[in-house]
């Protein structure tokens, strides 16, 4: 285990963070010369390559291999997070999978599968980490604009995503006397891939049903999840922030 550094600028946890949305968020926080603990399932490459941008960006970074869906793997990431930050300034559950399937075909096991990687991981490390959130710390949750509006082919996804936002609005309550912040931020379609790996006519059809004549970027999330971790937003909590291009 890595032996806590002298602190240098915010302590961060970023979960699910080696691609998309996650490797976006810590190399906007490393830019700030944040220290970022950063969980991934299975893919080391990813996980070291991040690490190396993140340093290259000015921040440090720990990776952590863990199970988020289970409470041994958030215990995990938790100790982690807390020997080397010694404290969390801020904590974004990004962690997520996408699901498309009928709903008549909906299987238990691809039920559970979306619903504890988009919702019960976030119940599981947030819980884990209480103890280490510093006073005044911001918990940040990656939803889905979808859960506001509903997806066919999605029921699932767009299920998990909606649990967020009322898992957002209570802990708000219930931390709101630490002076923790917890809000959400819910992205509309966004090109983690090319063309947000949809078939060119359905990604030509919602760039056309966006105001800003284009699909989202990881980096535009990132930058609501750093307004909402940062002091410009002291007095925001409990609250949804749609980034989805006005579609």
């Amino acid at each position: 285990m890595t032996e806590p550094a002298p602190s240098v600028g915010r302590r961060v946890v970023v979960t699910g963070g080696t691609r998309g949305i996650g490797r976006a968020t810590a190399l906007a926080f490393a830019k700030t010369g944040a220290r970022i603990v950063v969980s991934y399932r299975s893919d080391a490459e990813r996980a070291k390559s991040l690490a190396a941008e993140v340093e290259a960006a000015g921040g440090e970074a720990e990776t952590v291999q863990a199970d988020l869906t289970t409470r041994e793997g958030a215990r995990l990431l938790a100790t982690t997070a807390a020997e080397w930050l010694g404290g969390i300034d801020v904590l974004v559950n990004n962690l997520g999978v996408d699901g498309h399937v009928p709903f008549g075909k909906l299987s238990e096991e691809e039920w559970h599968r979306v619903l504890d990687h988009n919702a019960t991981s976030a119940y599981l490390v947030t819980q884990s980490v209480l103890d280490a959130l510093a006073p005044g710390a911001s918990v940040v949750n990656i939803g889905a604009s979808v859960a506001l509006r509903g997806r066919p082919m999605g029921v699932h996804y767009s299920t998990s995503k909606a649990a967020l936002v009322g898992f957002t609005r209570a802990l708000a309550k219930e931390l709101g006397p630490r002076g923790i912040r917890v809000n959400l931020v819910a992205p509309g379609v966004t090109e983690t891939e090319p063309g947000a790996g949809l078939p060119p006519q359905l990604a030509a059809k919602l760039t056309a049903l966006t105001a800003l004549g284009r699909l989202g970027t990881p980096e535009d999330v990132a930058g609501a999840v750093l307004y909402l971790a940062g002091e410009s937003a002291a007095y925001v909590t409990g609250t949804t922030i749609e980034v989805d291009g006005g579609i």
